[in-house]
């Protein structure tokens, strides 16, 4: 009897060792599928409809999904030092090489550059229009037209409120009349300033792709200072262990390799491109 409840006994183990054995090779099996990185990112690169091009070439070249988290660049370079995404893709040169600087990341690289425009209404009630953005500013301070600031620590937030010391107004101690922040998205500021017939200063992607324009129309463009450069930042897995660093690895070199270069150019919205590669080779 005893030696009849042993073998029992060994048969059941033995079941139980092989169902842990499978469960663990299905887990396993589950979690090689899983080949996916949380990438924190701008609002333009997202409602620009680059990511719809890009992320499905990136997938289809190596199997990795990218799941994007589109906010401003400085929402997305805080969700980076906190661990919650893999890697960074903004647009704020400064703050993105502080963050390598705080030990955030251990390399910053260029991937892509377009320009910001000054839109308006086309009639062009404060005679803003042409090339030169810091007498547009100016004009615009000692108007009444609505000036819509995105207010919310994004790249171009932070571009706009270089635009504006570069000149000479300081819109939190010298407030335009008609200055107002959104705290909002590209895409939510634009139609604010649709709605308003005002003015907003906007990555050119975004605007491309903008379709609720009522009368607006790019009135400043062309000015060196509207430069707008991209870069891609992997988390630094020395602060955050968790961080899926290889996989986000794999994306910042392709992105910045010929053939994701040559992605990014071949995106195009009527004939226009929407942003020009510029990786260092």
């Amino acid at each position: 009897m005893a030696g009849w409840t042993k073998g029992v006994g060994a048969a059941i183990a033995g079941v139980l060792l092989g169902v842990v054995i499978a469960l663990t090779a299905i887990g396993g099996g589950a979690r090689a599928q899983e080949r996916f990185i949380v990438m924190a990112s701008t609002t333009s690169t997202e409602q620009s409809g680059l990511f719809g091009h890009l992320l499905p070439v990136f997938r289809q070249a190596t199997g990795i999904e990218v799941r994007v988290v589109a906010v401003g660049t400085g929402q997305a370079l805080d969700i980076g030092r906190r661990g919650d995404a893999d890697l960074v893709f903004v647009h704020d040169t400064a703050a993105e090489e502080r963050f390598v600087a705080e030990g955030f990341a251990t390399r910053r690289r260029n991937v892509m550059y377009n320009d910001f425009v000054l839109v308006g209404p086309r009639a062009d009630p404060a005679g803003v229009r042409g090339n030169d953005i810091a007498a547009a500013l100016r004009r615009l301070a000692t108007s009444t037209q609505p000036i819509i600031s995105r207010g919310d620590r994004s790249g171009t937030h932070a571009a706009e409120l270089r635009l504006w010391r570069a000149a000479g107004i300081d819109p939190a101690t010298t407030r335009p009349p008609g200055y107002r922040e959104c705290g909002c998205g590209m895409g939510p500021a634009l139609n604010m300033a649709s709605s308003l017939n005002g003015h907003v200063l906007t990555d050119r992607g975004t605007w491309l792709s903008f379709r609720n324009r009522g009368e607006l129309a790019v009135l400043v463009e062309g000015d060196r200072s509207l430069f707008n450069q991209y870069g891609v930042m992997v988390v630094n897995p020395a602060r955050h262990p968790h961080v899926k660093a290889a996989l986000a690895q794999q994306f910042a070199d392709w992105v910045v390799s010929p053939a994701g270069q040559r992605a990014i150019a071949a995106y195009t919205l009527g004939g226009e491109s929407l942003f020009f590669p510029n990786a260092a080779p």
